[in-house]
């Protein structure tokens, strides 16, 4: 107790002893010969030291400043479609069927471009049109769209330049990967889709380092022509001779929804003055048949259009059925539009060869067996309008709890109802998908 009785009255409150603090430090200061500090506790007195050290150390420049500006303008880019994908789901007050949850639920009133950044132009315009057509359903149908995703990507390397310091086949393929995810945001990509886009960005890699950019250009430009002329255009030209030679005369030829391929087909059959009719089945809420039926008709051929409630009873009638496909899976699988499958099992219990016209470009590598795991869900509002004249029943579906609307795009049909696949290689069974892709593989 004798040590501390010289020393004065400590502080006790907190104002006595903040200003014990300043007196301290001003003394302090002036023994140093600096300025007194401000007022302020130590919280100005770090802010101090903080401002010291900032300005005692000049700012270092960037290490490659446009490679990391572009670096960060692709990362900002990735971030904004992660975004946007994001707040579409969270936008969306569509209820969704709990089976189907892991699915992406596409709302039509949810807008895809909100949160995209127009000023900065990292997504090409072409690529923003497309697009827009996709998720619109302007642009539908497996060939269709994959013919003009093509086109958009051949005009975006037209208008593309290698930036300074770069190599072209490693910044285009960074450049086109927001596209790809831009397209996918849109609607998923079709088989197709994507085995157009390895084939392309196998071309990009393939390009010499030393090129220059106006061939390299230009030979990218010229594999894609040439994809679309040999795997699509000639493809088809192809199956549509083989299917010609399969249908006889007085056949009666079930159709379902619309296909491209089984269109020309029977338009070429019927111009090689094969005696036939057609009966076309469709189902809403596409109604695709519609168009189809106009077409045919058009053309002077013989046809029926029926409802796919119906298609039971007409199937008496049918000598053979012959659909389009999605895609052909490595297990022998048929993915299609939806209602296919039933169709197929219908005709296999009156005996009636199912014949399915594919390219060899859809088939994929994958396996499936059901349509559950894999699938597109389209707008469940599509299905709401009934025309009845009793009204719309369906039109308050989002105020029933114990409701929901399910608007499946895809089914998958068992290779046990399929007779026959008619590619461009010729007719093959649903079991050689592996044998194909194997021998496409080692062509390329």
């Amino acid at each position: 107790g004798g040590g501390g009785a010289g020393t004065g009255k400590k502080p006790t409150t907190k104002e006595e002893r903040r200003a014990l603090q300043e007196a301290q430090r001003r003394a302090k200061a002036e023994r140093q010969g600096k300025p007194p500090p401000k007022p302020g506790g130590e919280g100005s007195k770090r802010e101090q030291k903080a401002g010291g050290q900032r300005t005692s150390q000049p700012p270092r420049p960037p290490a490659g400043g446009e490679e990391q500006q572009q670096n960060q303008s692709q990362q900002q880019q990735g971030k904004s479609l992660a975004k946007m994908a994001k707040s579409k789901s969270q936008d969306s007050d569509l209820k969704q069927v709990q089976l189907f949850s892991h699915l992406h639920q596409y709302d039509r009133e949810v807008s895809i471009t909100k949160s995209l950044d127009f000023s900065s132009g990292s997504i090409h315009p072409a690529i923003v049109r497309l697009g827009l057509q996709y998720s619109q359903g302007i642009v539908c149908g497996s060939n269709a769209r994959c013919v003009a995703m093509l086109a958009a990507f051949k005009r975006v390397i037209q208008d593309y330049s290698t930036p300074p310091e770069k190599v072209l086949q490693r910044d285009l393929d960074a450049t086109i990967k927001p596209y790809i995810n831009f397209l996918t945001l849109c609607r998923p990509l079709s088989v197709s889709m994507g085995n157009a886009i390895k084939h392309l960005k196998v071309c990009i890699s393939s390009i010499p380092p030393d090129q220059p950019e106006p061939e390299a250009k230009q030979q990218l430009c010229d594999a894609i022509d040439h994809y679309l002329r040999e795997r699509i255009t000639l493809a088809d030209k192809l199956i549509s001779d083989a299917c010609k030679a399969v249908i006889k005369n007085g056949d009666v030829i079930l159709v379902y929804a619309h296909s491209s391929i089984v269109q020309r087909a029977l338009m070429d059959a019927h111009e090689a003055d094969t005696d036939f009719r057609v009966i076309v089945v469709d189902s809403r809420p596409k109604m695709e048949g519609r168009q189809f039926l106009r077409q045919l008709v058009r053309s002077g051929i013989k046809c029926s259009y029926v409802l796919i409630n119906a298609v039971s009873y007409i199937m008496k009638e049918v000598s053979k059925v012959i659909v389009g496909a999605h895609s052909l899976l490595a297990n022998g699988y048929v993915m299609s539009r939806v209602g296919t499958a039933i169709i197929a099992l219908v005709a296999k219990s009156y005996n009636v060869p199912v014949l399915v016209c594919c390219e060899t470009y859809k088939f994929c590598d994958k396996v499936q067996t059901d349509a559950f795991v894999i699938n597109e869900l389209a707008d469940p509002n599509d299905l709401v309008p009934i025309s009845r004249r009793q009204g719309n029943f369906l039109s308050d579906w989002k105020n029933i709890r114990s409701l929901g609307l399910l608007n499946l795009v895809y089914d998958v049909t068992s290779p046990d109802l399929i007779a026959m696949v008619i590619t461009e290689m010729g007719n093959i069974p649903c079991t050689s998908v592996p044998v194909v892709i194997r021998i496409g593989r080692e062509v390329q």
